[in-house]
Parts: structure tokens; C-alpha cells; sequence
């Protein structure tokens, strides 16, 4: 997840499916996940998506990550663990 602030939403590369361009990426605020036992919150100062982000939005890896949009790509990330 791609945090934002520590507000009760967060800010994500979204992939949704777009009718007009296959694999178009948007950014959009989606709500605070729920942190289950063995997760941390961190607020993010950077982020990037990889190749491989890329290759999962063009669904070449399908079989084996069978993602369904929308889905949240983006998992280079810097920040502060704010929650455990």
C-alpha cells in the first residue's frame, strides 16, 4: 500500500479496468487497511513501480498471480513504520 499521510485513506497506483486503454494505471485514494497482527503501517516518503509492476498490469503473469482489478501495484517503497 502506497501511504500517503496517516489520515483514514491512502493514496495508491490503482489498475482499473479502463475500456478506453488496457492496463492504464491511476492514482486514487483508497481506505487504510486494517492491520492484522503481523503487519506494520508505514508512511511512504518514496515510491516506485518496477518492471515487474509493469509486467503484472500487462498480465503477462496471469497464471501464476491471477491479480483481478482493481488491484493495488507498487511495492518499492521508503518510508516511516508509524504502527506495528
Amino acid at each position: 500500500m502506497i501511504t500517503a499521510s496517516l489520515r483514514a485513506t491512502a493514496t495508491a497506483a490503482l489498475l482499473k479496468p479502463i475500456r478506453s486503454r488496457k492496463g492504464a494505471l491511476r492514482f486514487g485514494n483508497v481506505p487504510e487497511p486494517a492491520l492484522r497482527d503481523d503487519d506494520v503501517l508505514v508512511e511512504i516518503h518514496a515510491a516506485g513501480l518496477n518492471p515487474l509492476d509493469s509486467k503484472i498490469r500487462d498480465g503477462e503473469f496471469k497464471l501464476i498471480l491471477p491479480y483481478r482489478p482493481p488491484f493495488i501495484l507498487g511495492h518499492d517503497v521508503a518510508g516511516t513504520v508509524v504502527r506495528v
